[in-house]
């Protein structure tokens, strides 16, 4: 099967769901049965997923380490990985492995603990993000929550599961123009 073939049909697939499964560590995926849903994953013949959905809701995670490791000892595409479900874990932040998976357009957080709202500024570089989730956590109490949100990340089209409108946009860029201060280049004086 080429890898045109895989891309149109794996869309399709269904996710391989590790949610409610007390996970821990990330390590412990390799381990674990994924849960069955009405239609099966289907596998490679090395015996790995043909999927690009991960869901790893509801489960104890507090990092990500050896995230890729175990997605590529998982997954026959780790890089064709678009959507990911972290959403009720204890992550304290945007692991930066995340940032890798450049096909990702779906990425849910909400019901975490992350604290910092610059942790945001770290997805910028995900080319197809379009769907965000970050209700839940810590930053939402934040002042202009939704509005850095979508300063720093223009190219989503849900956030927090609710469509992003013109005017929402609008009022991200007056919010932008009042909060966030531009960086001044060097005034060169004049020397006499």
């Amino acid at each position: 099967m080429s890898k045109r073939d895989y891309v149109n049909t794996s869309v399709q697939e269904p996710p391989l769901d590790y949610s409610f499964k007390s996970i821990h560590v990330i390590q412990d995926l390799v381990s674990e049965e994924p849960r069955t849903g009405l239609r099966p994953v289907k596998h490679s013949k090395s015996g790995k997923s043909l999927t690009q959905s991960l869901w790893l809701n509801n489960n104890v995670l507090n990092d990500l380490k050896d995230f890729s490791q175990v997605v590529s000892q998982l997954l026959q595409h780790p890089e064709n990985l678009a959507w990911i479900d972290l959403s009720f874990n204890d992550l304290t932040s945007i692991d930066p492995v995340l940032t890798t998976f450049f096909n990702l357009s779906v990425l849910y957080l909400h019901g975490n603990s992350i604290h910092h709202l610059g942790e945001v500024n770290k997805l910028s570089v995900l080319p197809r993000l379009r769907s965000l989730t970050l209700h839940g956590n810590p930053i939402e109490e934040e002042k202009g929550y939704r509005q850095y949100v979508l300063c720093n990340l223009p190219r989503i089209t849900t956030f927090d599961f609710s469509g992003i409108t013109k005017a929402d946009r609008t009022t991200a860029e007056v919010w932008k123009r009042m909060n966030i201060k531009p960086k001044k280049g060097r005034v060169k004086q004049d020397v006499l």
